[in-house]
């Protein structure tokens, strides 16, 4: 089967490895310039590898240009695996490979359509999540199901940790996904759209932490838009600090002051009011260290 890949990112790799490593090399690999890289906190570099192993390399910033169509059309794919792409494929780049386009997404389909899902999943406060591979349509994550795998999200995820549980997804669903299509093109379940939900876009701006929430809600935040992703962040006079770690420090009653109010400082760190009267530690956190007493503001 000629396959042809599309993606940009550290589940792109896993996913292109996986397929080289099972003997079924894509025939053309399609991914983000360099020079574009920004757009994505996660970005990897693919060109390298993929013309390391004899495969032909497409640049491109836009997976509907006509250059990138006329790219595929000359390589005349079986089927395109599209897995760490941020744009919609439009219908004349799903009509290339005779056997259709297959995405990838990083949740439980038709839940958590849309865009930033591992963050909204945390933050969400989601008890299980799951990897998918479906087909792609006109809509957005709304096509037929090809393979999909359930797992539980720890009370104690990060972005991090559960980037890499949908990685170790990737690896081992993908030839698996490549091996039913070659047995059955016509393979895939269609998705039931009462149960969808839809995730909204989200920037590194939309970080910033909201000192009138709950202790734990906080904590949740932090470890949901952590590493890979921009980070939670606060604003000490102006200056921006960024939290990546934190965790409870005292219950409510133990320190009486202001939301968001710098109370203490610890041997690790610092400690911050949350908007239901417990406090927090930071204990890792990029930036200057606020003074005891420090208002750090949500705006």
């Amino acid at each position: 089967m000629r396959i042809a890949f599309v993606g940009a990112v550290e589940g792109s790799r896993v996913a292109f490895d996986a397929l080289v490593e099972a003997g079924m090399p894509p025939s053309l690999l399609v991914t983000l310039a360099v020079d574009a890289s920004a757009r994505h906190s996660d970005f990897v570099d693919l060109a390298g590898p993929a013309r390391a192993a004899g495969i032909e390399v497409h640049l491109t910033k836009n997976i509907n240009a006509p250059d990138t169509i006329a790219k595929l059309q000359e390589g005349q794919p079986d089927l395109t695996l599209v897995v760490g792409w941020s744009q919609i494929c439009r219908a004349e780049f799903r009509s290339v490979a005779r056997f259709g386009s297959v995405g990838f997404h990083p949740a439980p389909l038709p839940r958590f359509r849309g865009r930033a899902v591992i963050p909204w999943t945390i933050i969400a406060n989601e008890k299980e999540t799951g990897s998918t591979f479906f087909r792609l349509d006109e809509g957005v994550d709304s096509g037929p199901i090809v393979l999909q795998k359930l797992f539980a999200v720890a009370p104690d995820e990060t972005a991090r940790s559960l980037y890499e549980k949908h990685k170790q997804a990737l690896l081992e669903m993908t030839p698996l996904v490549v091996s039913a299509i070659a047995r059955d093109n016509g393979v895939g379940v269609a998705q039931d759209d009462s149960l969808a939900s839809y995730c909204a876009k989200r920037s590194a701006d939309d970080g910033i932490i909201d000192w009138t929430q709950p202790a734990e809600s906080i904590l949740r935040f932090v470890r949901a838009v952590g590493d890979p992703y921009p980070g939670a962040f606060t604003l000490d006079a102006g200056a921006k600090i960024v939290v990546d770690k934190a965790r409870m420090f005292a219950g409510r009653g133990r320190y009486i002051g202001l939301t968001g109010q710098v109370q203490t400082h610890t041997d690790s760190g610092f400690t911050v009011l949350c908007g239901d009267g417990e406090t927090i530690e930071v204990t890792s956190w990029r930036g200057a260290s606020p003074k005891i007493h420090a208002k750090l503001m949500s705006a």
